[in-house]
């Protein structure tokens, strides 16, 4: 017969060291089986009534697994409040070269060191300064993943895209190519993961530049907000994941869009096929342009 779940109260709702609690007489071996607690790692539980989220697995690995690692990456956005990685991804973080720390399963180790300017605390946990964290996003992902990645964290106001860039040109090593190339080709104002892809691919084929989360004005009346413009055109072009909501959020877009067209703009919509296939979005768009330069 399974043990009786048992809680004592400094234990509900937080992770800790099986061990450690069996030493201090709060649990049992048998009340540790019990169904009130998950084993997140080697001698790391936590009790059910905890949301395992991936800050909860990143802080466990860090404050208890690994006391001296830092989290890093994607892992350290998470908990800078940048949801860049879910719950059941491996938790990334930077140990000294010196740590002699076994492959373990969900944890992504790295040997680095790290200098005392790159590393703070949130809360008890070890954690990459804004910046560092910024420029370890630029790592390890292909070209588009990372510009996402870097859009969305800079998109929170935790570090700006000049000092990223700066910090860039600084680096040195066999990526700091690839880091130089994301910082460059972010620009922090997407709204979306979405569209950033959009803004990347209107920049390879060639269009000229838009302008992201343009105000469309009628003379100095507000109209709306609108994901890319091409001003000297009147055109807009907007990523179609905002039709997404429900009844009230449609016609509150739809709302927009007329006051959109009414001020004389014209908008183009994406979707999630046009970034799979792109020619037919890049035509139009083109025509649009051509038309409005010839009238």
């Amino acid at each position: 017969m399974p043990p009786s779940p048992h809680r004592p109260p400094e234990l509900t709702g937080r992770a800790f060291r099986g061990s450690a609690v069996v030493r201090a007489g709060l649990l049992t071996p048998a009340q540790l089986r019990s169904s009130a607690w998950r084993q997140l790692y080697p001698d790391v539980y936590a009790c059910t009534t905890l949301d395992v989220d991936h800050a909860a697995r990143a802080q466990a690995v860090a404050r208890l697994l690994l006391p001296d690692a830092v989290v890093i990456g994607r892992s350290a956005a998470v908990l800078w409040g940048v949801v860049l990685a879910g719950a059941a991804e491996p938790v990334s973080c930077s140990v000294s070269p010196s740590c002699r720390a076994d492959a373990l399963d969900r944890v992504v180790l790295t040997r680095r060191r790290l200098t005392a300017g790159e590393v703070t605390r949130r809360g008890s946990t070890q954690v990459t300064t804004p910046l560092r964290t910024a420029l370890d996003l630029c790592r390890g992902r292909p070209l588009d993943d990372a510009v996402v990645d870097l859009d969305r964290f800079l998109a929170h106001g935790l570090v700006d895209l000049a000092s990223v860039r700066s910090a860039a040109r600084g680096l040195t090593g066999r990526d700091c190519r690839h880091v130089r190339s994301v910082a460059a080709l972010a620009d922090g104002l997407a709204g979306s993961p979405q569209e950033t892809r959009l803004r990347l691919l209107l920049a390879r084929a060639g269009l000229p530049a838009p302008v992201a989360q343009f105000i469309v004005r009628d003379g100095a009346r507000f109209v709306a907000r609108v994901d890319f413009a091409w001003p000297e055109h009147r055109l807009a072009l907007e990523y179609d994941g905002a039709w997404h909501g429900g009844t009230a959020q449609f016609r509150a877009d739809r709302a927009r869009l007329n006051a959109v067209a009414s001020a004389g703009w014209r908008t183009v919509f994406a979707t999630a096929v046009d970034l799979r296939r792109p020619a037919g979005l890049l035509d139009l768009l083109r025509r649009h342009m051509a038309a409005r330069t010839s009238a």
